[in-house]
């Protein structure tokens, strides 16, 4: 009688069945890992804005608009833009659009927000996920 040398057929199916199952989980965990780590980038850029619009609202005693404060990353490796949308006293709102490419297809072109409220001397800022599903928005900005 011959010894065996190698795997059979069906080992090798076992094999080929085990590595595809661990890739249908992990593929889907991992787009959903780098959409989230993206969409972080945004809710950077907006963050960063905290310390200009604080200190104009201190001096000034009204929110501004993005134009006057000057020098501001207005974009990113994954942020097309930030603007500035309903401006006014006491309420300002600044939305970072997402690029349409180059991105996870799950947060192509779509859109996070900052919303900066005044009242009484305070500024108190709030983040929400705009167009975007919050499953990608890390945990402070839910």
């Amino acid at each position: 009688m011959k010894k065996q040398q190698g795997f059979t057929l069906i080992e090798l199916m076992i094999v080929v069945a085990i590595i595809g199952i661990l890739a249908a989980v992990a593929i889907p965990a991992y787009q959903d890992y780098t959409a989230r780590a993206q969409a972080s980038e945004a809710v950077s850029l907006l963050s960063a804005l905290k310390t200009p619009v604080s200190e104009y609202y201190q001096t000034e005693g009204v929110l501004p608009v993005l134009a006057s404060l000057g020098s501001y990353q207005g974009s990113g490796k994954y942020v097309a833009s930030i603007t500035d949308g309903s401006s006014a006293a006491s309420s300002a709102t600044y939305t970072a659009l997402m690029r349409s490419s180059g991105v996870s297809a799950a947060i192509a072109g779509q859109t996070v927000s900052l919303t900066a409220t005044g009242s009484g001397g305070t500024l108190s800022f709030v983040c929400a996920g705009g167009t975007m599903a919050d499953n990608y928005l890390p945990s402070g900005c839910k």
